[in-house]
């Protein structure tokens, strides 16, 4: 699967070179499970569809009604429609440096050393809205105009947040430095249960398919793909056998394609049919 580079693919510049950058994203079709290396920090503001974020620590979906704040970093998304016929949300990049000269400016925290989410939900409102028409505006103006709006703008939004939602995210925000990063082992099984792959999987560790399964083989001592069959399949054995869950409501949870699939796995795991577990 083609890795996208972001926001590279948006823009001309270097990203070594850049320090804020906005970009309006739209489409009119779903994108499934995106391998996606951010370069930058990212404020997702989502204004139509749903979008679904994969990391290496967790993962998050939201609405119309919610944006995101993401970590820098590999991630895998989805983005859907959402009844409309079309996908669109408002990207607003930033570089360390610019939250670095923030954090100093108005923070009264230190830097955190434990880990925190690789994301940060914010509840879309009525001066997010306001806001998002009025970064529009500085988009479209002159480059030496623009960047330096673009910082006014960042700051503002900085503020804004930081007033809303308090120490929470002014602690997030230094999190956002740290260099922390996630041990493998806790990528690992922080997505035993997901619908992720094993090449999704090593793509979160940062690793190559072969690297991630030769670190893999001398911390389990088998394979990933057995390991993670095993994990899921007792999981779901578990969700089914109080009959109030049907397999076909959880295959997909479980990284099976359809659910013809799911039960002949189930089935020469456990000897019997997912339908029949609860009896």
């Amino acid at each position: 699967m083609i890795i996208q580079n972001i926001p590279e693919t948006f823009t001309k510049t270097k990203v070594n070179k850049l320090e804020l950058f906005v970009h309006d994203f739209k489409m009119t079709d779903d994108v499934f499970k995106s391998k996606v290396n951010l370069s930058l920090h990212m404020f997702s503001f989502l204004q139509k569809g749903k979008k679904q974020v994969h990391f290496a620590d967790s993962s998050v979906a939201v609405n119309g009604k919610q944006s995101l704040l993401i970590k820098k970093g590999n991630c895998i998304w989805s983005e859907l429609l959402d009844n409309d016929d079309i996908y669109y949300c408002k990207l607003f990049f930033f570089s360390e440096s610019k939250l670095r000269d923030f954090l100093k400016k108005h923070s009264q925290f230190t830097p955190i050393e434990e880990e925190t989410p690789s994301y940060f939900i914010i509840e879309n409102d009525d001066y997010i809205h306001s806001y998002l028409n009025s970064l529009s505006t500085v988009a479209d103006s002159p480059t030496i105009f623009n960047e330096n709006l673009l910082s006014i703008k960042f700051e503002e939004l900085m503020l804004y947040l930081i007033n809303k939602y308090g120490n929470e995210f002014e602690i997030y925000l230094q999190s956002l430095i740290s260099k922390e990063r996630s041990a493998f082992k806790n990528v690992i099984e922080n997505n035993v249960y997901s619908n992720l792959k094993v090449h999704e999987i090593a793509f979160l560790c940062q690793m190559s398919l072969s690297t991630f399964k030769r670190n893999f083989i001398k911390e389990y001592k088998t394979s990933p793909g057995k390991w993670l069959q095993d994990k899921r399949l007792r999981k779901a054995k578990e969700m089914l056998k109080d009959g109030k869950i049907k397999p076909s409501d959880i295959y997909l949870d479980f990284g099976y394609n359809n659910l013809s699939n799911f039960s002949a796995a189930f089935k020469n795991k456990f000897g019997k049919s997912p339908n029949l577990i609860d009896s």
